[in-house]
């Protein structure tokens, strides 16, 4: 090892760079990327029904958008109310644009290339508004910046009824993406081609912001977020750093916006709205704002509570706010937290050793979420007057009678029993792992 070290230090500064550059590590990177962008080409293949194509063309858009407002409140500290309004403009720019091309197809200009390349309108256009709404809000910081951000995004939705030209009034502007003739079959009509446009826009969007996350911009980001007294110490400027966070930021909305536009062929004031807002912001809380992966995650959990569980239950938005609010008591840090506090264990190879108190901890939990989903679902059926009952688990259950609510009283004590039973044995066996040390 010493030798391998002695030659390392006498080799030239290129070389010990290029030795540096090609490190395992990177390959893992290329890795990684590639079987994302394979995920994203099966996906439609695996799933291949309407509902899925468009469950999966909102989560990706969900995700740039997450990953944009993570630039602000995981990079760089600042907590904003109003990234919307970013997402937002950013889409009607880019929905006023698709209408001029359309009008322009007699001249022969446009076509889906011109759809293709939409999503550069959008980021252009949110950027621009990142340039005039970033310059007043970053003079501050804390919470002072969050409540210009929301006064911020309150008036730019007020003013979607003040200028109906530009916002379209309380119907909104449509349009229709499929315009001028098909180019090598792709006219972007059918909602797959859709999907597809916006995955490729996902994957280069997500690796820009991952290549920022790399850059000195980005690791000063870091810094001002961490101690921006000492950053200031150190002679930068922490208002002009914040300014240039919020204008990449609300170029990647823009884009996330401008997808959007195409994916629903209509932008509205709720493209704006605070509600917008705070579903990012609980998509980035909920997967984890310290790491780079976890808006991602929250991203494909929100759209998955507020598009696939809405259509299955009209209790979707209690399940929501329970699951954000055990997430805020037992992990605070997110999805990705949990997932980075076992890296540790694993580097240690004493992984399998927590595996039989999480096949306990995973059982009990699967029982108390059954019978979580059965209170909730009998009380909606007793209040909605259901003669019919209510249907739970594939079987017919008629919540006017005893018997279903004994079992489901049932199914809480056992759940809470086991799993504070296995909540026990893992925390025994997390402190053997990490106080074992490998040979």
């Amino acid at each position: 090892m010493e030798r391998v070290m002695s030659q390392q230090r006498t080799l030239p500064a290129g070389d010990r760079a290029r030795t540096m550059r090609f490190r395992p590590l990177n390959l893992a990177r290329w890795l990684i990327w590639g079987t994302t962008a394979l995920v994203m080409i099966v996906l439609p293949l695996i799933w291949p029904r309407g509902f899925a194509i468009t469950l999966l063309s909102q989560m990706g858009i969900m995700i740039i958008f997450a990953l944009s407002y993570n630039m602000l409140l995981g990079q760089s500290g600042m907590l904003s109310f109003g990234h919307a309004v970013y997402a937002g403009l950013g889409a009607f720019m880019a929905v006023h644009l698709l209408n001029r091309i359309g009008a322009a197809q007699a001249l022969g200009i446009g076509g889906p290339l011109a759809v293709a390349l939409l999503p550069v309108a959008g980021g252009l256009g949110g950027a621009l508004f990142g340039v005039l709404f970033g310059y007043v809000t970053t003079k501050k910081a804390g919470t002072t910046f969050s409540m210009i951000t929301l006064g911020i995004g309150e008036m730019v939705f007020a003013s979607a009824l003040m200028f109906p030209d530009f916002f379209g009034g309380e119907g909104g502007v449509s349009t229709n993406r499929s315009i001028g003739e098909p180019l090598l079959g792709i006219g972007f009509g059918p909602a797959r081609q859709v999907y597809y446009l916006i995955a490729a826009w996902c994957l280069i969007s997500m690796a820009l912001m991952y290549a920022w996350t790399q850059t000195p911009l980005g690791r000063i980001a870091n810094a001002v977020r961490d101690n921006p007294e000492r950053v200031e110490f150190v002679g930068y400027n922490t208002q002009r750093v914040r300014y240039l966070v919020v204008i990449l930021s609300a170029f990647f909305a823009g884009i996330a916006g401008a997808l959007s536009c195409i994916n629903f062929e209509i932008v509205t004031a709720e493209n704006v709205s605070a509600v917008r807002s705070g579903a990012v912001l609980l998509a980035a809380f909920i997967g984890g704002m310290g790491t780079f992966f976890g808006p991602i995650i929250g991203a494909v959990l929100t759209v998955f509570f507020t598009v696939a569980l809405s259509s299955v239950t009209k209790a979707w938005l209690l399940y929501l706010g329970l699951f954000f609010v055990l997430m805020v008591m037992y992990a605070p840090g997110g999805i990705a937290s949990l997932l980075m506090m076992h890296v540790p264990i694993l580097r240690r190879g004493k992984l399998g050793t927590l595996l039989p108190a999480y096949g306990v901890m995973v059982v009990s939990a699967l029982v108390l979420l059954a019978a979580l989903i059965a209170s909730v679902e009998m009380i909606y059926a007793v209040q909605d007057d259901s003669a019919g009952g209510v249907t739970l688990f594939g079987l017919s259950v008629q919540p006017a009678t005893w018997t279903p609510w004994a079992v489901t009283a049932v199914l809480w004590v056992a759940g809470a029993i086991g799993l504070r039973v296995a909540a026990g044995k893992l925390r025994a066996a997390w402190d053997l792992a990490l106080q074992e040390r490998q040979p």
